[in-house]
């Protein structure tokens, strides 16, 4: 796979195929040193490399893959294939079960590892000096900083009916969007009480400070179909828009944009 970047000024773009989607990083207000900054974006283009070549469940040889396969132990993974399932733990005691790293009987943590891969991207550019940027991947959206001094940075959330059209556009400062259903993959989320795909809703955007809870909440919320789920309104910070299929929106209260 390639990767491109461009830069212009105190800013840095770089768009990178990878984990299935397209991720990209929008730099701004680059303090340090110009090659710096590019070697830190492609540390964090190599971070998510290996997070992809770990956790994927299409490529045979990948660590996951074979501890699916019962080729190997989780003890002989990597450290940070614990961490996911240990978020993956956490979210699901969070959303009553309806997020769960158990598809058809196999481990399967893709639900939270897309989200969890792009927050830790992001932390990698704050510790280079890079505190004003957007990592997004494939609609998971890490926000640090601002783009421009008082400007918040703003995440268009796509109309599920028409990619083309912006249903909203959230503005975030540190913090999360994550939103997950059909307009990327199709109805590819499980419905853990049935095993089926889930459809009552076509797309969940969650904003919060952390995009790796933000996305498995997402994810658990099309799961479960709920536009208002009970177990939503225990989550301290995180805020829900949802769309179902006959084309309503609902926000819960304080959702931004």
């Amino acid at each position: 796979m390639t990767s491109t970047g461009q830069a212009a000024g105190d800013s840095y773009r770089r768009v990178l195929p990878v984990m299935g989607t397209v991720t990209s990083f929008d730099v701004r207000r680059i303090r340090i040193d110009p090659d710096d900054a590019a070697r830190a974006v492609e540390a964090a283009c190599d971070w998510l490399r290996w997070v992809d070549a770990t956790f994927s469940t299409y490529q045979p040889e990948s660590q996951l893959s074979r501890l699916r396969r019962g080729e190997l132990r989780l003890r002989d993974c990597d450290p940070q294939v614990a961490v996911v399932l240990d978020l993956c733990a956490q979210a699901a005691a969070e959303t009553d079960g309806f997020f769960t790293a158990l598809i058809g009987g196999a481990v399967d943590p893709t639900g939270i590892v897309k989200g969890w891969a792009a927050q830790e991207a992001s932390v990698l550019l704050r510790r280079a000096g890079l505190s004003d940027h957007v990592v997004n991947a494939g609609g998971d959206v890490a926000c640090a900083g601002e783009p421009g001094p008082g400007e918040p940075w703003r995440v268009g959330v796509a109309d599920p009916y028409d990619r083309n059209r912006v249903l909203v556009v959230v503005p975030a400062r540190d913090e999360g969007v994550a939103t997950s259903g059909v307009a990327e993959r199709g109805e590819h989320v499980i419905d853990p009480r049935t095993g089926a795909p889930a459809t009552r809703l076509l797309s969940a955007t969650v904003v919060g400070p952390d995009l790796t809870r933000a996305d498995a909440y997402a994810t658990a919320v099309i799961a479960g179909g709920d536009p208002q789920p009970s177990w939503f309104g225990r989550l301290d910070g995180y805020t829900l828009l949802t769309v179902d299929r006959a084309g309503v929106v609902r926000r819960s209260d304080g959702f931004p944009g």
